[in-house]
């Protein structure tokens, strides 16, 4: 982690930070001096945990639950950070769900869960986030490399929800540049997760840099591009997955 506090004032808010990817910017975001609130599905003990561990580094998280498929929880979820911290100045969509199947085998069930869960309910994120955030405003999207190299069997279903996010966010993009307010997507590639733990040895062959991705290099990102510095920079996507996709 960085000892400079470039969000020093700032308040966040990560939809899907209890684990992972999610925990990682949240750790992030609190030592570059973000105050920051997050949201949870079922991970109760694990968001308590890492909101204990924020506040021992002298930092300051708190955890709501949300399911991310439930625009209503999604809006709240935004009240209550408000209601907390009284202002909001950036916005992390983490969360999504995992579903693999062939054509022939995912079943509508859950076609309409992770519909539910990685598009509808990033742009119910985001069009609460519109009309919250003020001039400066930061909007970052977690998407997948998996965009741009399906890769494997199965996959088809889980590329076409990132898909849809990273064509949703250049739009955003476009419509809120007026406002000063950015908007970009990252597509993590393998990273080391209880997501893909089960997939490393079928994974690794087809990293060039040998090795899985860590959760902090995808917090680094995401806590650059909520910086001032990168304020020209909106309506992209940007793949960090060990050259996965070259």
């Amino acid at each position: 982690m960085t000892n400079q506090r470039e969000h020093e004032g700032k308040v966040a808010l990560v939809l899907g930070g209890s684990r992972g990817i999610g925990a990682a910017i949240v750790e992030r975001l609190a030592a570059d001096g973000a105050k920051v609130a997050f949201t949870y599905a079922s991970s109760a003990d694990q968001a308590a945990a890492l909101a204990a561990r924020v506040a021992s580094s002298g930092g300051e998280a708190a955890a709501f639950r949300a399911d991310s498929a439930d625009v209503a929880d999604v809006e709240s979820a935004f009240d209550l950070t408000l209601e907390r911290f009284g202002r909001l100045d950036i916005v992390v969509v983490n969360a999504g769900i995992l579903r693999l199947g062939t054509i022939d085998q995912i079943s509508i069930e859950d076609f309409d869960r992770i519909v539910a869960v990685n598009i509808r309910g990033v742009f119910a994120a985001l069009r609460k986030a519109a009309t919250v955030l003020g001039k400066g405003g930061r909007i970052l999207t977690i998407g997948s490399n998996i965009v741009d190299r399906v890769g494997f069997p199965g996959a088809g279903l889980y590329a076409m929800t990132k898909a849809a996010v990273a064509t949703l966010v250049k739009g955003a993009a476009i419509d809120l540049a007026s406002r000063g307010i950015t908007v970009n997507n990252i597509q993590p590639g393998p990273i080391a997760t209880d997501m893909t733990k089960e997939h490393v040895d079928f994974i690794l062959p087809n990293v060039p840099l040998g090795r899985m991705g860590q959760p902090q290099e995808i917090a680094g990102l995401t806590s650059y591009l909520a910086r001032d510095e990168a304020a020209f920079a909106t309506g992209a996507s940007l793949t960090m997955d060990g050259g996965y996709s070259v």
